[in-house]
């Protein structure tokens, strides 16, 4: 049985607790990215996203040089677990309707797994009709 590890995009780009508002503003001016995780010292303590750094940021005027993306973090919704079997991950996914999560291992933060990628491996792990 596939685990998560397996499939997750290993070591994504991470903002650390210290680092100004104004960087998660920046990548997240970028079309392709959606959130960024805001980690502390590798453990994952939160998410920012457009929504976060409007609300937090903008919207009472602060600085985003000054604040950091750690005192504006929201708490990540869902994390899963790097050995959790792939066809339970799918099926979570699915459940929850989310299109990627982060992936912790003892609460380090190893990856994210993505449905569209997991779709995609769970397909080529189906035995074809030869193979059968």
């Amino acid at each position: 049985m596939s685990k998560v590890r397996e499939a997750m995009v290993p070591e994504p780009r991470t903002l650390e607790v210290g680092a100004p508002a104004q960087e998660a503003g920046q990548l997240l001016a970028r079309p392709e990215v959606r959130a960024v995780l805001v980690c502390d010292d590798g453990r994952l303590v939160g998410v920012v996203t457009r929504k976060t750094l409007v609300r937090e940021v903008v919207a009472p005027g602060h600085d985003p040089k000054t604040m950091t993306v750690g005192e504006i973090a929201e708490e990540p919704h869902y994390t899963i677990d790097s050995e959790m079997n792939l066809d339970e991950a799918f099926r979570f996914l699915e459940d929850e309707d989310i299109e990627r999560v982060p992936v912790v291992e003892n609460g380090k933060l190893v990856g994210v797994l993505s449905r569209e990628l997991l779709q995609r491996r769970l397909a080529e792990d189906e035995p074809t009709a030869e193979e059968e």
